[in-house]
């Protein structure tokens, strides 16, 4: 029990002792990175460019070109924030997308809907790469029409790095 409150303690006392951060500047800054988040499973090229502190805007490209289970989908992405943190930002989002992929053999072509609530953190130090995490619904067709949760981790939802 000593032992622990000596940790609680000198925890507390480092957190206390590091610079206050401010909170990033991104306006009229370029992400570009990838994003897993179409339903086809292809990883996608993505970008994310945020025109005002409170609005940004993205797409996302992903091909395949093999023979069995290749496709495409390309799709754009809004973003509203909602609440700024230091190294942080919470946000809507909405994403709309074609997407197409070979199911055993046959080709299969749909849309894909998400309406999510996410964040974007930055480590300090490393304050030009974006990491998302996001929640929310998604309504999609490819064989069928499928409405879904969704839950993406930062792998996941995207990796932005910004010029």
């Amino acid at each position: 029990m000593k032992n622990l409150l000596k940790r609680v303690l000198l925890a507390g006392c480092l957190l206390i002792s590091f610079q206050s951060a401010y909170a990033l500047e991104k306006t009229n800054r370029l992400g570009v990175g990838m994003t897993n988040q179409l339903k086809n499973d292809f990883p996608a090229l993505s970008f994310k460019m945020q025109k005002s502190r409170s609005f940004a805007f993205g797409g996302m490209v992903g091909v395949s070109t093999s023979d069995t289970d290749g496709g495409y989908g390309a799709g754009i992405k809004l973003y509203r924030n909602i609440f700024d943190e230091p190294q942080l930002n919470f946000y809507f989002a909405g994403l709309g997308a074609l997407i197409a992929n070979k199911i055993n053999g046959k080709t299969y072509s749909g849309f894909q809907f998400d309406l999510s609530l996410g964040s974007e953190f930055h480590f300090t130090g490393l304050n030009s790469l974006g990491f998302s995490f996001e929640f929310g619904v998604s309504a999609n067709k490819k064989k069928d029409f499928v409405f879904e949760t969704v839950g993406s981790n930062f792998v996941v939802a995207g990796i932005h790095f910004y010029l």
